[in-house]
């Protein structure tokens, strides 16, 4: 099992209710699910739980067979750099590197930078006549391309995306997902999509709906 979630609540200091009421449910590796929800129901804080980007009230959060409760901020910063990855809405591409040092960033870090994945990943997201550029030479789309390039360089066992076409048209929408779920079936990574299209969510096997903080 790659991620299992048990009885996890979340409250914000100063919230009247909480965002997240007893959330449970299981991934296993290779396993892909978008998670939709009204705006406000708990999405993107339950990412950022599983992700390590926030602790949890109460429950369990177990990542790779790794208990997130008792790890701190280095402890969590170190499994984003193994064994989770992180898309977001906003590309956060950094805006001095070119593509080609963006897409290479956070495998760096990892400390499992491969040149040749790199140049597979770029291929496959049509970034090879791209990556002598900066960001802001690249439209929308390429430069999401760019932050699912540089996520998936260092192999992440899960992948969580938060509304990552949220910026896109719909056609580009369409195309970015395709790429995204191909290029993870093939790596054996989980995959946890958070979107507000109905449409999109039907382009994965499984699909959680969380509304006022639960499991609808």
């Amino acid at each position: 099992m790659l991620l299992r979630l048990q009885d996890v609540t979340k409250t914000y200091p100063g919230a009247e209710a909480p965002v997240l009421r007893g959330i449970s449910f299981d991934l296993d590796a290779g396993g892909m699910l978008a998670l939709t929800g009204e705006s406000g129901s708990g999405k993107s804080t339950l990412l950022h739980l599983i992700g390590g980007l926030d602790t949890a009230d109460h429950g369990l959060v177990e990542v790779d067979d790794t208990d997130l409760t008792p790890l701190n901020d280095s402890g969590r910063a170190a499994l984003r750099r193994g064994a989770v990855g992180v898309i977001f809405q906003q590309f956060n591409l950094i805006p001095s590197l070119t593509v080609a040092a963006n897409i290479a960033f956070q495998a760096r870090l990892a400390g499992r930078h491969d040149r040749a994945r790199d140049r597979i990943l770029a291929q496959r997201l049509g970034l090879e006549d791209h990556l002598h550029k900066y960001p802001e030479q690249l439209s929308g789309g390429q430069q999401q391309r760019v932050a699912i390039a540089r996520t998936l360089s260092p192999q992440p066992k899960l992948v969580l995306a938060d509304e990552p076409t949220g910026n896109l048209d719909e056609a580009t929408a369409d195309t970015v997902l395709t790429l995204l779920r191909d290029l993870v079936a093939e790596t054996g990574a989980g995959l946890i999509l958070v979107t507000h299209s109905e449409r999109l969510a039907t382009r994965l096997p499984r699909r959680l709906h969380l509304r006022a903080g639960q499991l609808a």
